[in-house]
């Protein structure tokens, strides 16, 4: 292996010129020109801290243009490219930004705004390029996924996911059935230039539902200046045989005006296990987005649009005719279905569309005072594909249409330098339409309109240099009003002929037509701390309470779901969730060692589970039902990252992350929570040697021991007899250790352009394992040894 790493880097050094190399140095102060000491200085691939007086000094920067950040505690971060020519001085004065309690730079890949928000930069992201938000986000501690096979990735944020977890995406949030377990983000990791997580309920700017928390996507900054930049990523990968290109342009003008355009293009067919196909698994997308807008002086406005198209394949031997194939599954330890690798992707499978357009309008009132506007579309269009026969068999079995228009107005003003206050106002309205006239099954998900209006205020207080406080409201009024066809008995059987018989607005035949009316009134709030010890050490807290509604899933659902192959029972009877989280975080910064231990506990009343209870005999077969119920839950945790450079030139970075959770109700343990989970990457790099990377990553997943048992007894035929047997749908499988290998060189091939060689191995030991988060676990291993190469060109 060493001499093919060896050969792809000689090659690509072979075919490059090398340029001089110049010196950035400054000074970084604050408002009232104090230095800032401990300042961050990201140069392109270089990085630097400022000393005692302020100043930093960066060797061996090539000349081109260099996309700078200078990050500190409490103040704006600054993002902005500059022209290298020769030597260079860029003194710069930080900001205030005091609305978030704090930022604190963790080496490598993640950033701390507060106790509870962390960021992935856009040089971590590009690694992830040809993968999802939900595989990029694994970077940071706390941070799980929920996957459906290995292309639907969901987050969990410590221990939750789906509706509890909103998506900001370019400061809209993402409408995209999100509550289903097997529905990942529509949205392309290549649009964002920065994502942010908020851990917990403190970001009541986007919402006070976000009870796991907020992701927020933003799209790389362009300055006001007359410059253009792009990039250019290219993707292969062995596992798949396929890869992906994405491409953006950027450009800005001295009077404002600037402009961006980025497209993404994915290919790949079945991926493997270690030992076999995964038959059925190839996935397509074809993205784009573009931007137009103005920065004035004192207002400015923009206009964003993207589209984000994706076919996935789900493998084939997931899809069961009942219970007996699961029972096959579970016994054998390989597919039932196993075929010739292949690039096509049939049933069952997922077609997905989504639209987003927005208008944003700002201006400013005066130099501590800011009025933002903005006005957002979404369109939604989900397909599911089942296995049907005849003329049915390239009919969708799920079709939804989801359409929300959204408008936000948000106001934020200094009153002093110690004071500081932002408030909004949000209102959106939701249409979901399920076209069962071209399905000709019956909707899992009814027709039904949706009307939200929300108001938030913020306000922060500076006590003195070493401590800030911080506080917030948010008050939510949701008014939803479905139409939905019930078997009558299935109605009876749910007791809702005693509890909603006054919904009932019409007959046909064995099927009552309703009318479910739901009005909800939510307050969420939040308080929080940030103490600067010292120069190296800084203390968070933060208490925080947020209140879901049901969602229309756990409301209404009311049948066999295609892409899970089990039937899925709401309750009409669900109320909202409320949940209280308290946590702390303490966090040192030192000469070439970091860390940061963030415990915190979450109580939910009535949190909301989909649970196995029974089995249904229709005519396809027996299918497992799972219902939506409600318990009391309890979940304590904690995450951990450190960073140390223990010699010249090496690096162990770590991240750690355990949650224990409680169902209260039931005295028993809650169902998928994430496993105790430990990273470690020892890490080379020789900046002289064309910026050199070498890294190994051991990934560690301890098996989790603490689950519900929900297995239970079905008859299965046998010899024309039936036999009882127990299902063990419950059981996690075992914990696993993989190593990653990663490695990169950087080149300068033009005057002003720079192309960065990347060779990783994923999975270098061809393990076999199964992950408890995968919904596909019962049928299959996970991905086998992949070797992937990426391009990146700058220019």
């Amino acid at each position: 292996m060493r001499y093919i790493l060896f050969f792809v880097f000689l090659l690509a050094g072979n075919q490059t010129r090398v340029y001089s190399q110049q010196v950035l140095s400054g000074t970084i102060t604050n408002e009232k020109k104090q230095p800032l000491a401990g300042s961050h200085i990201h140069a392109g691939t270089f990085f630097a801290t400022t000393a005692v007086d302020g100043r930093y000094v960066i060797n061996g920067i090539p000349q081109g243009n260099i996309p700078v950040t200078i990050e500190y505690l409490g103040y704006k971060t600054l993002d902005t490219i500059i022209a290298i020519q020769n030597d260079q001085v860029l003194d710069i004065s930080l900001q205030p930004d005091v609305s978030q309690l704090s930022e604190v730079v963790l080496k490598k890949t993640v950033s701390e705004k507060n106790a509870s928000t962390q960021e992935l930069k856009a040089n971590v992201l590009e690694n992830y390029s040809s993968e999802s938000l939900g595989d990029a986000l694994k970077e940071i501690s706390g941070i799980s996924s929920l996957k459906t096979g290995s292309t639907i990735v969901k987050p969990i944020i410590n221990g939750l996911h789906s509706s509890r977890v909103l998506i900001i995406n370019n400061n809209v949030r993402l409408e995209d059935q999100q509550w289903g377990t097997e529905h990942a983000p529509n949205m392309d990791v290549n649009t964002a230039g920065k994502i942010s997580v908020i851990k917990g309920a403190s970001g009541l700017q986007y919402g006070g539902d976000a009870i796991g928390g907020t992701v927020i996507v933003e799209p790389a900054h362009i300055p006001v200046k007359d410059t253009i930049f792009g990039k250019t990523i290219i993707n292969g990968a062995t596992n798949g045989r396929g890869g992906s290109i994405s491409s953006s342009l950027s450009k800005g003008y001295e009077n404002g005006w600037n402009w961006n355009l980025q497209g993404t293009f994915k290919y790949f067919g079945d991926f493997e296990a270690p030992d076999y196909v995964l038959s059925n698994t190839g996935n397509r997308e074809k993205n784009f987005s573009g931007n137009v807008g103005y920065k004035g002086e004192n207002q400015g406005y923009s206009f964003f649009y993207s589209y984000f198209n994706a076919d996935i394949g789900i493998l084939r031997s997931s899809h069961i005719s009942g219970m007996s194939d699961l029972i096959r599954a579970i016994n054998s330890g390989q597919p039932q279905i196993i075929r010739d690798f292949t690039y096509d992707i049939n049933a069952p499978r997922q077609e997905l569309q989504h639209h987003l357009g927005k208008i944003n309008y700002y201006t400013f009132f005066s130099e501590a005072s800011k009025l933002s506007l903005q006005y957002s579309f979404q369109f939604n269009n989900r397909k599911e594909f089942d296995l049907r026969r005849g003329d049915d068999r390239n009919k969708a079995a799920v079709d939804l249409d989801l359409m929300t228009h959204s408008f936000n107005a948000d106001f934020e003003t200094n009153s002093s330098e110690k004071v500081k206050y932002k408030a909004g106002i949000s209102a959106a309205y939701q249409n979901n339409a399920a076209n069962t006239g071209d399905t000709q099954v019956r909707a899992l998900i009814p027709n039904y309109n949706k009307f939200d209006v929300g108001a938030y205020a913020v306000a922060s207080y500076q006590t003195n240099e070493n401590l800030v406080l911080e506080a917030g409201l948010r008050y939510d009024f949701s008014h939803i009003d479905a139409k939905k066809y019930y078997l009558k008995s299935r109605w009876t059987e749910r007791g809702y002929d005693r509890d909603f018989s006054d919904i009932i607005i019409g007959e046909e035949g064995q099927q009552w037509y309703t009318n479910p009316v739901f009005t909800y009134h939510n307050f969420s709030g939040s308080l929080g701390a940030k103490y600067q010890l010292n120069d190296k050490l800084k203390w968070f807290s933060n208490i925080g309470i947020a209140s879901r509604n049901p969602n229309p899933a756990e409301l209404f659902s009311d049948g066999l779901h295609h892409a899970t192959g089990q039937i899925e029972l709401g309750d009409l009877r669900l109320k909202r969730e409320v949940a209280l989280k308290m946590s702390t975080a303490l966090h040192y910064a030192g000469d070439g060692f970091a860390f940061e231990i963030n415990p915190y506990f979450n109580t939910i009343s009535d949190f909301k589970i989909l649970i196995p209870t029974t089995i249904i005999l229709s005519n396809r077969g027996p299918f497992p039902v799972w219902e939506y119920r409600q318990v009391d839950a309890r979940m304590l945790g904690i995450d951990l990252t450190a960073d140390y450079d223990f010699a010249k030139n090496l690096n162990w970075h770590s991240t750690a992350a355990f949650v224990y959770g409680e169902d209260l109700t039931n005295d028993r343990p809650l169902i998928d929570m994430p496993p105790l989970n430990l990273n470690n990457t020892i890490s080379f790099k020789k900046e002289n040697w064309n910026h050199l990377v070498l890294g190994i990553k051991n990934e560690t997943v301890f098996t989790q021991h603490r689950y519900p048992n929900n297995d239970f007894y079905v008859d299965v035929t046998d010899s024309g007899e039936p036999v009882s047997t127990l299902v063990k749908i419950s059981r996690p499988p075992k914990g696993y250790s993989l190593l990653h290998f990663n490695s990169e060189m950087s080149f300068d091939v033009l005057k002003k352009s720079k192309m960065t060689i990347g060779f990783n191995i994923q999975n270098l030991l061809n393990t076999n394992y199964r992950d408890y988060l995968n919904r596909t676990r019962y049928y299959a291993d996970e991905l086998g040894r992949n070797f992937r190469i990426q391009v990146k060109l700058n220019y």
